[in-house]
């Protein structure tokens, strides 16, 4: 039993040994630690040291990596966000998976195979590698970007299709008849699915968020940490149980506790377990290829790989051009997704297993899969420095689809709209941010912080963000015209929107205030205003009398700009107003009056 216990102890330092030495390394010279992870596998796996030769468990094992990524992707996207993603889960997602699986098809029959070979090879290959694209997207910090959000939605498509494609190999089985198993093993798959599915649901409404708020009130630290995973591999359990996939289960679980007080405590403790089991999938992949076979029909298999991720490549680019991506984001996303993925294990084994491919077609299909995985993170890395750029320098920007819809738009992310921004997101409010600044944007958005691209004064980019319908618009923008001119569109479109607007400038403010702002902000006032408070201070005025003074000063002058802007004219030249300067007067002499006041009062 000690020696047993030794042998483990012995692999699991083996496993962080060779994680340790191999991944900074890779990302130090600029492959990425994906690549460092895989050729760590390679290296201490039955092709390379052999220190180990059970890969396939490793991997079972370690895909508890890619369900807990799953589940902390599913808490940053709230339920109405998910539904604004159908179109791309169905129809972009669709329409990718047919496009891919016929020219894939079409590629196994040159080889001549036949259709039925060519068709689950193909249909194995389609299904892109969640790990490689999620952990890609995690260390660029770019989770929350449209264009991520749509890759997403096409990975949670391919992962509906374990069910029937499964089903579909249980058919060709030479073992069964189609006929009984169109009448009883399809109809009964999809039944058993949708209610694990609707189970999941139910569950999420009414029992997780209860939960945890029970174990919360033990304070019990570690409880919450077991009660977190026991949610996480429990929805996994389930959705595997029924037929789905397991990741699928995590996902939605996290989407239905995106909207828990409890959603920032879950992030803490899973996101640890997620990072390690993530190593260890890539290290299991690098460990499951055999080199053997690869050289021993190296020619087939070569070719094979770079036309199947070539042809998915090109198909996957169409697609995205075709429902409206950018030529860099539709470029990316062909690179990032051409790839087979870990399902496809799972779909290999299945149609091996009944006779459906030979063990050859098996192990060949295995390999290229691999591979794919394999090269993948280094054709991202060749992108992102040497094609991306240029494409970049050539691309003309384009506004942001923006899907969700929440109360609060903030339009404008500089100095000032982050500080509010930042008070918002502290307080437990997300709101729809929008900037024009795509530098600015894409900075935030390795932040964390999920904001748009696009020019707040088109009317269209302001409707697909839910002006309609918003309670609350914040204008932080510098540009006095552009501010204005946003105000009075707002206002047009939604009376009944509250609208806070920075202004620049007092003049800004009357400006604001006819355009149908209901509270204007000076973006200096309050800031000068400290600055004579601590002047005053300065000049041996006692604390609490300058308090007061402040707050006094502060409610004059609220109410001075409130009546000039009744009597604002922009026609007007500064200072020729005789009303404005009639009310500017009598407000200054009042002030006075009230601070002296102050000033003669005995503390």
């Amino acid at each position: 039993m000690v020696t047993e216990g030794a042998n483990y102890l012995v692999s699991i330092v083996t496993f962080l040994g060779a994680a340790i030495i191999v991944v900074p390394l890779f990302k130090k010279i600029g492959l990425g630690p994906v690549l460092g992870y895989l050729a760590a596998g390679l290296a201490i796996g039955p092709f390379g040291l052999a220190l180990f030769t059970d890969s396939t468990t490793i991997i079972h094992i370690a895909e508890l990596g890619v369900v807990m990524f799953l589940f902390l992707v599913g808490l940053e996207i709230q339920p109405k966000q998910l539904w604004g993603l159908r179109k791309y889960i169905f129809g972009m997602g669709s329409l990718q998976v047919l496009g891919a699986t016929g020219a894939l098809t079409a590629i196994g029959l040159l080889y001549n195979f036949s259709l039925q070979f060519s068709f689950i090879a193909a249909s194995g290959f389609v299904l892109t590698s969640t790990a490689i694209v999620m952990q890609t997207l995690s260390y660029r910090n770019d989770m929350t970007s449209d264009p991520s959000r749509r890759i997403i939605a096409v990975l949670l498509f391919e992962d509906l299709l374990i069910v029937p494609l499964l089903a579909l190999v249980a058919i060709l089985s030479p073992a069964q008849t189609a006929d009984s198993l169109q009448s009883h093993s399809l109809w009964q798959h999809i039944i058993v699915s949708f209610a694990g599915l609707a189970l999941l649901i139910v569950a999420g409404i009414w029992l997780l968020d209860p939960l945890f708020r029970l174990v919360a009130k033990t304070k019990i630290r570690e409880l919450m940490t077991a009660v977190a995973l026991f949610v996480v591999l429990g929805s996994a359990l389930l959705m595997e149980a029924t037929g789905l996939s397991m990741a699928m289960g995590a996902f939605l679980a996290g989407v239905l506790l995106s909207n828990s007080s409890f959603r920032h405590q879950l992030e803490v403790d899973i996101d640890p377990f997620k990072g390690l089991l993530l190593g260890l999938f890539f290290l299991g992949v690098g460990m499951s290829l055999d080199l053997t076979h690869v050289l021993n029909h190296w020619k087939m298999i070569v070719s094979a790989l770079f036309l199947m991720m070539i042809t998915k490549g090109i198909i996957i680019y169409a697609v995205a051009r075709a429902t409206g991506s950018t030529k860099l984001q539709s470029l990316d996303r062909a690179v990032l997704m051409a790839q087979g993925g870990e399902f496809a294990f799972v779909l290999f084994s299945s149609a091996a297993l009944q006779g459906v491919i030979s063990a050859e077609v098996h192990a060949n299909m295995t390999a290229i899969v691999v591979l794919s995985m394999a090269l993948t993170p280094l054709f991202i890395v060749i992108y992102q420095k040497w094609i991306a750029p240029k494409f970049a320098v050539r691309e003309v920007l384009e506004n942001d689809v923006i899907e969700e819809q929440n109360d609060i738009i903030l339009i404008g992310l500089g100095r000032f709209g982050q500080i509010v921004n930042h008070l918002l997101r502290a307080s437990g409010f997300q709101p729809t941010i929008i900037d024009k600044d795509a530098k600015l944007v894409s900075g935030m958005k390795k932040r964390g912080i999920r904001s748009y691209f696009g020019d707040a004064c088109h009317p269209d980019l302001l409707h697909r963000a839910g002006i309609e319908t918003v309670k609350l618009v914040i204008v932080a923008i510098d540009n006095t015209k552009q501010a204005t001119k946003i105000v009075q569109h707002i206002r047009q479109i939604n009376p009944k929107a509250k609208i806070i607007a920075r202004a620049y400038d007092r003049h800004h403010v009357f400006e604001l205030a006819q355009a149908g702002a209901n509270v204007q902000i000076r973006e200096t006032f309050d800031s000068a205003l400290r600055t004579g408070k601590q002047a005053l201070t300065t000049l041996g005025i006692e604390q609490e009398k300058v308090h007061r003074i402040g707050n006094m000063f502060f409610g004059k002058d609220r109410h001075s700009v409130k009546l000039m802007a009744d009597v604002y004219d922009p026609k007007k030249p500064m200072f020729t107003n005789a009303d404005m300067l009639k009310i500017a007067f009598e407000q200054d002499e009042e002030l006075k009056l009230e601070i002296q006041k102050i000033l003669d009062e005995e503390i």
